[in-house]
């Protein structure tokens, strides 16, 4: 712990035992919930020497979501049960690889398509415990946690492995499910006990190992009953039996099957049974929310019997499930620990591998993301988009990241099928209608002492929503089916177009509509050939049209398109693509909407930016959604339509099909230079000159399409990863005599920014990977000199190193600069050597000059290019790297892009620079040249304010240029808004000082209309300065001049102190030089 963190608080502690005393043993979770409420956002807990950080609220879950610092670990409950199931798919460790083979070899099973299949088996065990309820009548007295667990056993057990417990049949509990229960109950007990205690229990220790062994021979009956009896059915036992995993081509053994076995047993059924049934509370207890919900129901579905279409149109289920997920998740707490030491929060530090309890049940009724009416359940919440607003990870039942729950899409598809039932078919009551939520806790969480009555409603006639068409194709499509139909079509000849169908898929949807297009192809006058977006990599083919369909994984590419995605980004060159002409088809899922469709996105928009030709609008299937393949379905449609009026196909013949190859790829550099983790592609919408023809430099206005997810506020900055001039590229290839298409290999014997290992092209290491402008250092000067092969270019570098200050750091005269002035037989310097001593590309931020009330997806910059006669020669022109690189930008390129707030305050504003909350508080802003910007952005919030019909300060602004036939950009816009009274424009020419009162220069004008100054600052006025040093300094200056006016009686430190007291936090700058 430093100086600038503090403690995190902690409840009173024992020696040797620690915080323990103040569980409640049983649902310690409620003992969570109340030190939450005391101590707040973070506290610390010692369980008997075991230290426990727990965070409470969104800001420090959400930081501990970052993956790069902070690691998934096994709870100590779930560490016991790995004595069960070892290493199985929710109790492995990261680096253990069965759990790899084992989550890539069951994805599959788990996707829309495959769990769209296991339909009709969910409903046979949902229809049981409807009939179970229908004949036991409405006296009976339903245990609903018991029956919902009996269900969701079944149901997990039919649809995975083909297994009947036949629960329902029974009076009792079957016996596997009691031996869980218990079990499970151990598990958590042990995560608590003292080892000295365990080993004075040895009657539960040997109850726990009767359990652990009876369960394992259920699963191993499962497995022999299966081997002894193989079914055709692709269920998840014969995936883990005979598949093979694509990565390693491993197969699973028959113990790590057992494990994975029961582990679905028991977690693909504890926290679905959890969530029915405080879903079944909540709707109880808010007969508002019923009776919506059951409105909802009776309109799709009626009478009939619910089919797998009508899940798709119900979205009030749908948020009534996700407004349970929030109040009560039935996995209430997930670990983590610090790769390395951290702060959290800002302030409080933990050591590496500190055990980090996340109190997701906290963190999803903190009122900073939920509201004040956090607590309270409202199904509304989450409609019409409100869900897909909130901030990245506020809403986490399902757990986080690659160890997130595999079996997500089974439980949503199972609990909307069975809620809608029980809804559709019955009345429920409380049996006792005082009952209010009650927890009980094993691994999970689930209501206490809930009980209630079923009636079967007497439902009159109503309207019978129609099933949307299926547009599900065969579960077990036969590969080899489709790969002959694309060889057959391509033997045939003929006139055929060839098309080139690619998929990335982890799951299967995207490649199983992959294979439906290919299939579809012939029909439509072209010749398919089906391949990976790997596959492809490098080689993309323009001799006919591509399709691709892909999906995103949390924000990454699936597994058979990683390479693809990876070349696709690092492309140099705008027009690589020119003659392909494609279409892109995206897959994604809403819940996780700070990454939906982003890699289809990503692979759409490059595309297009390096001269491809987009076919069609890119399609977007929700895969969370009912809709997801009929939104297929019309994209596919619509593909045949485009494709067949570009190509004018007919099905007379079939053409010969095209092989497909792989590349390497480009926002790589942000990455391999490690400055910009979250850099990504904007799209250039605007370039334009915002000053006039023949004027002494030139000045930019460019707009830009921020990349999806990138927001911004007026006073934000926007960084920028450049490139070299073209022209100083070339100067080097040709000081060295190479092509600008000679590839190299670098290797390395230590971490550089330039790639290694691997042939790149030395343009483009030039071009992007190095710094060619900035001045050479005293060590590059020394390794010049070791170089040199004549005496008289030693001494005159030794001159230059001598004299550093003047003729290398005051002339920015580069390395390469350096060696032009000398023959290269004077200097033996190799190109390693060279590349070496160039400092990494860096980036460069700009104030942003819009707002986002203007446009929150599109930002503008206002750039000044530097093009000007260099100091080290002038004969020569000199090119700054950032501005020149901003300047030749066209509409369509990409650039890649990140946003950095501006702080928020600063040693002299409480605001930063930013605008104050109050619209009505006046502000003064001095500002010249392109320094405008940021300004520009506060003039125009206001005005898009005033537009809304709100009362906003007037912003008085002096705005100093050469004169206003040259360079006063803006103008026209900025007279507008002088117009509305948003701005009042005190303008300063240099050289036109006759149009500007006789004023030359910002601080002049300050002078000269000081009384203005002195009436906006006595009402509070912010003040911002933007501009170059020399221009903060004068307006300072003269803003001193103006106190002493004010008191005469002080002298200029004395003006100057009685300046900073007037403004205190209310002045702020953005200097730049």
């Amino acid at each position: 712990m430093t100086s600038e963190t503090v403690p995190i608080p902690h409840p009173p502690r024992i020696p040797l035992i620690g915080s323990v005393t103040s569980f409640d043993r049983e649902v310690p979770l409620n003992t969570f919930i109340l030190l939450a409420k005391q101590y707040g956002e973070i506290y610390q807990l010692d369980l008997f020497g075991k230290i426990i950080v727990q965070l409470n609220s969104y800001a420090l879950i959400n930081e501990v979501c970052n993956e790069m610092r902070f690691k998934k670990t096994v709870a100590p409950a779930l560490a016991e049960v790995r004595d069960l199931i070892s290493d199985g798919l929710f109790t492995a460790h990261g680096d253990e690889e069965n759990w790899g083979i084992a989550h890539r070899l069951l994805m599959p099973a788990f996707n829309a398509q495959s769990i769209r299949g296991m339909f009709d088996d969910m409903k046979d065990i949902c229809d049981q415990l409807v009939l179970k309820w229908e004949r036991f009548g409405h006296d009976n007295i339903i245990d609903p946690a018991d029956d919902f667990t009996r269900l969701t056993l079944d149901t997990i057990a039919l649809c995975s492995m083909s297994y009947r417990f036949n629960s329902f049949y029974l009076t009792e509990p079957p016996q596997f499910a009691k031996a869980m229960v218990e079990y499970l109950k151990e598990c958590f007990a042990r995560a608590t006990r003292p080892s000295i205690v365990q080993a004075m229990m040895p009657g539960a220790s040997a109850k726990f190992q009767e359990n652990k062994e009876f369960m394992t021979s259920v699963g191993n009956k499962i497995i022999e009953e299966r081997k002894a009896n193989p079914i055709e059915k692709k269920d998840l036992l014969n995936i883990m039996l005979f598949g093979v995993d694509p990565k390693t081509g491993q197969r699973l053994s028959e113990d790590t099957i057992m494990r994975n076995l029961l582990t679905f047993l028991i977690a693909g059924h504890e926290t679905s049974s959890g969530l029915l049934t405080f879903m079944t509370y909540y709707l109880m207890k808010n007969p508002e929310t019923m009776r919506k919900l059951r409105n909802e129901i009776d309109e799709v579905v009626g009478q009939e019997p619910i089919q797998l279409e009508d899940l798709s149109k119900m979205p009030y289920l749908i948020a009534v499930m996700r407004e349970t997920l929030r109040l009560s998740p039935p996995t209430p707490q997930r670990s983590a620990a610090p790769v390395a030491d951290t702060v959290l929060g800002g302030k409080y530090f933990v050591k590496a591998g500190t055990y980090l309890r996340l109190h997701i049940w906290a963190m999803h009724k903190d009122p900073t993301i939920w509201g004040e009416d956090a607590n309270e359940f409202r199904p509304e919440r989450m409609l019409d988009g409100k869900f897909e607003a909130l901030p990245p990870n506020a809403w986490q039942p399902f757990g986080f990241g690659a160890r997130a729950c595999i079996g997500r899409a089974f439980a949503w598809q199972e609990v909307q099928l069975v809620m809608a039932s029980v809804v559709q078919k019955f009345d429920l009551f409380f049996v006792d209608p005082s009952y209010n939520l009650e927890l009980q806790m094993n691994l999970t969480v689930k209501p206490k002492n809930f009980h209630i009555r079923a009636r079967p409603r007497n439902l009159g006639p109503s309207l019978y929503a129609s099933p949307s068409s299926n547009l599900l194709q065969a579960q077990n499509q036969n590969k080899t089916n489709v790969a002959a139909t694309s060889a057959a079509a391509s033997s045939t000849g003929g006139s055929k177009v060839p098309l080139y169908v690619l998929y990335g898929s982890n799951t299967g949807s995207s490649e199983s509509f992959a294979q439906r297009i290919s299939n579809n192809a012939v029909s439509h006058g072209f010749s398919a050939k089906l391949g990976t977006l790997d596959s492809s990599t490098g080689n993309l083919p323009a001799d006919g049209p591509v399709v691709i369909i892909t999906a995103t994984y949390e924000g990454q590419p699936a597994d058979n398109a990683a390479h693809f995605v990876d070349w696709l980004t690092s492309l140099p060159s705008s027009s690589l693509f020119t003659g392909v002409k494609f279409a892109v088809f995206g897959c994604g899922n809403a819940d996780w909407v700070n990454t939906f469709y982003r890699i289809p996105t990503l692979i759409d928009q490059t595309l297009e930016s390096h001269g491809g030709k987009r076919l069609l609008e890119m399609g977007r299937g929700d895969s969370g959604k009912g809709e997801f393949f009929e939104v297929f379905d019309k994209w596919e449609n619509d593909l045949w339509e485009a494709l067949t009026k570009a190509y004018s196909t007919s099905s007379d013949s079939i053409a010969v099909g095209f092989e497909i190859t792989t590349v390497d790829p480009g926002t790589g550099r942000a990455v391999a230079l490690r400055q910009a983790d979250n850099a990504v592609l904007g799209t250039v919408k605007e370039n334009r000159v915002l000053t006039k023809p023949g004027s002494t430099g030139v000045k930019r206005h460019l707009e830009f399409e921020l990349p999806e997810g990138l927001t911004y506020k007026s006073g934000d900055y926007l960084c920028i990863l450049p490139q070299n001039p073209i022209r100083d590229v070339r100067r080097v290839l040709a000081y060295f005599g190479l092509s600008n298409e000679q590839m190299i290999v670098l290797k390395s014997s230590g971490p550089t920014s330039i790639p290694t290992d691997k042939p790149v092209s030395i343009y483009e290491i030039l071009l992007g990977y190095v710094e060619l402008s900035q001045p050479a250092t005293s060590h590059d000067l020394s390794i010049l000199i070791n170089a040199s092969t004549t005496d008289s270019t030693r001494s005159a570098l030794e001159d230059l190193k001598a004299n550093y200050q003047e003729k290398i750091l005051h002339s920015r005269r580069s390395v390469l600069s350096i060696l032009e002035t000398f023959p290269a037989k004077d200097i033996n310097l190799d190109l390693g050597v060279f590349l070496r001593m160039l400092p990494a590309m860096r980036i460069r931020q700009y104030s942003i000059s819009s707002s986002p009330l203007w446009n929150a997806c599109n930002v503008t910059l206002t750039v000044s290019v530097l093009e000007a006669p260099s100091l080290a020669d002038g004969t020569k022109t000199f090119l700054g790297v950032g501005s020149n690189y901003l300047s030749d930008l066209l509409p369509g390129d990409k650039v890649q892009m990140s946003v950095r707030a501006s702080p928020s305050r600063s040693a002299t504003s409480a605001s930063g620079f930013h605008l104050p909350e109050d619209l009505m508080r006046p502000v003064i802003a001095f500002a010249a040249g392109s320094g405008l910007a940021p300004i520009r952005a506060f003039v125009q919030e206001r005005a898009m304010q005033k537009l809304a019909g709100r009362d906003v300060g007037k912003i008085l602004l002096f705005f100093g240029c050469r004169s206003p036939e040259e360079d006063y950009i803006y103008q026209e816009e900025l007279g507008e808004w002088e117009k509305m009274g948003v701005v009042d424009v005190r303008a300063a020419f240099s050289r036109a000082n006759e149009k500007s009162e006789g004023c030359k220069y910002v601080q002049d004008r300050l002078w000269h209309d000081r009384q203005d100054i002195k009436d906006v600052t006595a009402k509070n006025a912010i003040v911002f300065i933007c501009g170059s040093s020399k221009v903060a300094k004068g307006v300072m200056a003269k803003c001193a001049d103006i106190t002493r006016s004010i008191y005469p009686e002080l002298n200029e430190e004395e003006a100057t102190k009685k300046l900073q007291e007037v403004l205190k936090g209310r002045y702020a700058t953005d200097v730049f030089d």
